[in-house]
């Protein structure tokens, strides 16, 4: 393992320490927007509706050039802070949003029904069968894959996909960060966020695409469709696509932080405490840091899982 110090070096003397999260002791003001306080469909105020719809009438195309597509499992109040914070998005790309009901249980459809965007359904639980059936419908030439619970900021889908016509790049992937909740301070947050970009530095250098999470990540579609998503509940589905995408081209790592994905904490709360979850990260990354540096690319998707890492 230390012999990989000089590639270790190598692959981070590229990052810049302007890119760390840096909204340390609270979480950015912009966000607040779209934390939406209700409890379920039926408390959301119909003004809500036709403030992210006025938005979404104005800044969505017809003849998109990139797809935003969602895959939505019983989301049926967190999908409006995906939706609207997306209405926001000010970027000289046409695009489009396209959600997919992948077999929701409560009232995510009557949401979408409500919301100005294209929408279908996918029985097939799994969120690689929900991503194949928006990629299946996009219109666009570029996919960029959102989740169903996060906060978008405004340059995102004009980073992203920035970073997807440079020469050579079959996909990108973005960095995000986690809204401050009881048990999980925003500086302790930080500390998480930081190890996070810093392994994420490490993977870049030969597996990026165990740092493709499906919350911010985006390819062409062309190379998309051939190769396609898992039509079953594997774990992983992001980071598989992003591995089998890379015999076509390049991945790029966007490290900008303006273009952070938000998200709350209810994954790391599944894990207990802060300390108990940090300890857990960081003796997994341990265990396995040496095979960042192998050469050897074959993708196991029950060993090299890239879903809830850090």
């Amino acid at each position: 393992m230390f012999g990989n110090t000089s590639i270790l070096v190598l692959g981070l003397h590229k990052y810049h320490w302007k890119n760390i999260d840096m909204t340390i002791f609270r979480d950015p003001k912009w966000i607040s927007a779209f934390e939406y306080p209700y409890a379920s469909y039926q408390e959301i105020p119909e003004a809500v509706f036709e403030d992210i719809n006025k938005a979404l009438d104005t800044v969505q195309s017809s003849s998109p050039l990139v797809s935003v597509i969602i895959s939505a499992w019983n989301e049926e109040v967190d999908i409006l802070k995906t939706v609207g914070s997306l209405s926001r998005t000010v970027t000289r790309f046409p695009f489009e949003i396209i959600v997919v009901n992948n077999n929701s249980t409560d009232n995510t459809q009557h949401t979408l029904d409500r919301l100005h965007i294209r929408n279908y359904f996918q029985p097939i639980q799994g969120w690689g069968p929900g991503r194949q059936m928006g990629m299946e419908n996009a219109r666009g030439r570029y996919i960029l894959m959102a989740d169903a619970d996060c906060i978008y900021p405004l340059c995102w889908v004009e980073i992203m996909t920035t970073g997807l016509e440079q020469p050579g790049v079959i996909s990108v992937y973005g960095r995000y960060s986690f809204i401050s909740d009881i048990g999980f301070a925003r500086w302790q947050l930080s500390l998480l966020g930081f190890c996070k970009d810093m392994m994420a530095e490490v993977r870049h250098i030969k597996r990026p695409f165990l740092n493709s999470y499906g919350m911010s990540m985006g390819f062409v579609r062309e190379y998309g469709m051939k190769e396609g998503f898992y039509m079953n509940r594997t774990h992983g589905e992001d980071g598989r696509m992003c591995f089998d995408l890379m015999k076509y081209g390049k991945v790029k790592q966007i490290r900008s932080n303006k273009n952070r994905v938000w998200t709350g904490v209810r994954t790391l709360k599944k894990g207990g405490s802060f300390s108990n979850v940090l300890r857990v990260r960081i003796c997994k990354e341990l265990k396995r840091f040496s095979i960042y540096f192998n050469t050897k690319m074959k993708y196991h998707p029950s060993k090299d899982q890239n879903a809830n890492d850090m």
